[in-house]
């Protein structure tokens, strides 16, 4: 009983298999950050990137397309530890499952950024950023608390400023560590001891400059929720200007660096410009929220489009032309070591048919017929010799010179005929006798 596909929808052909499995990839799992090692790493002329992550126990290859890694900021290398943004897929003509590439960054700051995105996603689901919750400062605060290091500059710039602006402000300060492992949680209790104590007006959060890494206790998940959950308004003032952290979309106002913050609690002829500079970073921060939001949901539309785009199916295409590429360089190379090896064989034929060789050959062939020949010879004029001398022997043996020299004689007529007889001769006939050593005439009388 045979069966076929058109009678059971259930058997797959090996590419519909593989298409099924790399939809199945691709829109299941979505968007993956991994951490690794690079390793196999290759740059064909095409653009694109091809290698693989691995760890200690396993591997994964990869494929980063030219669009993508244009943007990688750093040169990869067999070795790197990286973070990478990809999605999973799957390689339809071997079957290969591969990672596609879209970002790549060193493990360290990647790991770090990667973490600071995902908490600033998280908290903004939750709406911890709604500009609803946002606290307004009060006009004319009669006590300020600071939370920072009791030995940072960051005190000593926000007194400075707060004395220059209003010497008589009365000044909280709630010391706490700002940097290392415990600091979040050092922040935290110091800002819930102000809230506890209830005697300051506004909270100015923060510290001096420094990486991503020396902030990053105010990105913090305890530290931003425990601003969030603060009733005194929290000022957050971390870093330089250019430093953002999510303390600062939690915080009721988000101010540039210390000293702005303490400008933008005291009072003076420049309040209104403060708070005019406050609303602008509420209108900042509600902007970047919206950004976010934005850029997020463009990622996912372009995800969605890739996978419909004519990009997405070149992509593949030249990963494939890639390879066949590789496998053509390949077989070339084989091709051309067999020809060069059957090229060695055909000298070597050559050599041993050329004109010369042959010559050679058939001329020591000659000298070794020739001296057979004359050995032949030799050995055929002894054994004729040899045969010669026993014919002689014989011949001498029944000569009748042989008979002569035992003392017979033989007679002949005149015409040379032999007589044996007496009755042949007459007188007057002359005859000639032949002895062993000459002849004698005679006539008969």
């Amino acid at each position: 009983m045979s069966i076929t596909t058109n009678t059971n929808a259930n058997i797959f052909t090996v590419s519909r298999l593989n298409a099924e499995v790399r939809m199945l990839l691709e829109n299941e799992m979505g968007i993956v950050w991994l951490v690794g090692e690079l390793s196999n790493f290759s740059a064909p002329v095409s653009g694109h990137w091809y290698f693989s992550l691995k760890d200690a126990r396993a591997q994964v290859k990869c494929a980063m397309f030219k669009g993508n890694n244009r943007r990688v900021t750093f040169k990869p290398n067999n070795g790197n530890q990286v973070l990478v943004k990809a999605r999973l897929s799957l390689y339809e003509p071997r079957g290969d499952y591969q990672l596609i590439i879209e970002s790549m960054q060193p493990e360290g700051d990647g790991r770090l950024q990667q973490m600071f995105d995902e908490l600033k996603m998280k908290l903004a689901g939750e709406g911890l950023f709604a500009q609803h919750l946002k606290k307004p400062l009060p006009d004319n605060p009669k006590r300020i608390g600071i939370v920072t290091s009791k030995t940072g500059a960051a005190l000593y710039d926000i007194l400075d400023v707060l004395k220059r602006r209003d010497p008589s402000l009365p000044v909280v300060i709630y010391p706490t560590m700002v940097q290392g492992e415990e600091a979040a949680y050092k922040i935290a209790q110091a800002i819930g001891r102000a809230n506890s104590r209830n005697e300051c007006d506004i909270l100015i959060v923060g510290r001096g400059g420094g990486s991503l890494e020396d902030l990053w206790c105010f990105n913090h998940e305890i530290v931003v929720r425990t601003i969030a959950a603060s009733q005194i308004p929290v000022v957050s003032a971390v870093g330089h200007e250019i430093d953002v952290t999510i303390a600062d979309f939690v915080a009721d106002v988000r101010a540039p660096t210390p000293s702005a913050a303490a400008e933008l609690v005291s009072r003076d002829n420049s309040h209104k410009a403060h708070t005019l500079l406050a609303k602008q970073r509420d209108l900042l921060a509600a902007w970047r929220h919206y950004s976010h939001q934005q850029k997020s949901r463009l990622s996912q539309l372009q995800f969605s489009l890739e996978k419909q785009h004519p990009r997405y199916q070149l992509d593949k295409q030249s990963q494939r032309l890639d390879e066949l590429q590789i496998r053509l360089s390949r077989a070339i190379h084989a091709h051309l070591q067999r020809l060069q090896v059957q090229l060695h064989r055909t000298e070597q034929s050559l050599g041993f048919y050329s004109p010369t060789k042959t010559i050679e050959r058939h001329q020591d062939r000659l000298h070794t017929y020739q001296a057979r020949l004359i050995q032949a010879i030799h050995r055929t004029l002894r054994d004729q010799q040899y045969k010669l001398a026993l014919q002689a022997e014989k011949l001498d043996t029944v000569s009748p010179l042989s008979t002569l020299k035992r003392g017979y004689s033989i007679t002949r007529d005149s015409k040379g005929a032999v007589l044996t007889s007496r009755q042949q001769l007459q007188s007057g006939d002359t005859i000639i006798t032949r002895f062993s050593d000459g002849e004698v005439a005679s006539v008969i009388v």
